[in-house]
């Protein structure tokens, strides 16, 4: 997608992060226990190893056997604080199961990353409802549900942080992202409502807004957006999508543990931001969009997709 995720390492600082506004969080003040959903691929799984290795006690929980067992294994075989759990987080009773797993190994949780999440790609004419549904029960509602079962211990301990994993595609939408650049919309709404809800409670919640990083996370949406694009008349959009997407690719230079090192900033930091980019197209964006109107915006992405030549083609061919 165009817009996408040994010690104690020295993290660089954050861009336009100003000195003293994030202070470190020791792991002294006792948020230890970490949960990470969709934590055994990509950018959850840089994000419990890199916790583990700082000391974490990480569970992540995933649906793959094979993911899990390999994730088990090298857990082992390093000695981290770390397993993981079947979840599947678009089930009410596998999400009750996993947390009283967590619970009776290591006590209340202390951090929930709700890293779990689809994407389908689609001209929103073409859609089913089907597909629609299935990209917010997993990145919307299901998020939802793991946070309401987490949150009553953390307002009773008055300690804990929700960190939830949007992307800058909830800040900008591209042809062909409306499914998965609304679901993202609808978590920063979410999480913006609940930071102050739950700030009475001493509860933090915080968004990790990753641009294009290549994982696993590519291969299933193509998978996931298969039935689109042939004979359709969004054709040449869908094509100009996809050339677009490989150029991402190659020039890429962001890796999970990117995302990793901001996600452990995040929950180290004492009074935590609402929002962290990842890449550099995450820092750019929210600039953009406060400088720029929408129609400059407008005008800048059809130039990009060659919305403009089609629409030219379209119209001899009328």
């Amino acid at each position: 997608m165009p817009f996408f995720c040994k010690g104690k390492p020295a993290l660089p600082a954050n861009p336009g992060l100003g000195a003293g506004q994030e202070q470190a969080l020791s792991q002294s003040d006792n948020l230890s226990t970490v949960l990470i959903t969709g934590g055994t691929d990509g950018l959850g799984r840089a994000c419990a190893v890199l916790l583990a290795e700082q000391g974490y006690r990480v569970f992540a929980a995933g649906r793959s056997v094979e993911k899990r067992a390999a994730l088990d294994q090298m857990a082992r075989q390093r000695q981290l604080p770390l397993s993981t759990l079947e979840m599947d987080v678009t089930s009410d009773a596998s999400v009750d199961r996993a947390l009283d797993e967590v619970r009776s190994a290591a006590g209340p949780l202390d951090v929930l990353v709700n890293n779990a999440g689809i994407g389908i790609t689609a001209a929103l004419e073409e859609a089913s409802m089907e597909d629609i549904r299935k990209q917010f029960e997993v990145n919307v509602f299901s998020t939802v549900r793991v946070t309401q079962r987490v949150l009553p211990e953390m307002r009773a301990r008055r300690r804990g942080r929700i960190l939830n994993m949007s992307s800058v595609a909830g800040r900008i939408t591209l042809p062909l992202y409306a499914l998965y650049s609304g679901s993202k919309y609808a978590l920063e709404a979410m999480s913006d409502a609940l930071r102050l809800e739950v700030y009475p409670f001493g509860v933090q919640v915080v968004l990790i807004e990753p641009g294009y990083i290549p994982t696993g996370f590519q291969a299933t949406s193509t998978e996931l957006s298969s039935s689109y694009g042939q004979g359709s008349p969004y054709q040449g959009v869908y094509a100009n999508a996809r050339a677009l997407r490989q150029r991402g690719v190659k020039a890429s230079r962001d890796t999970p543990e990117d995302c990793a090192r901001v996600v452990l900033r995040a929950i180290r930091a004492r009074r935590p931001r609402a929002r962290y980019g990842v890449t550099p197209t995450a820092w750019i964006v929210p600039l953009l969009r406060r400088v720029l109107t929408d129609g400059m915006i407008d005008r800048v992405l059809i130039r990009w997709y060659g919305l403009d030549k089609l629409r030219r083609e379209m119209e001899r061919k009328a």
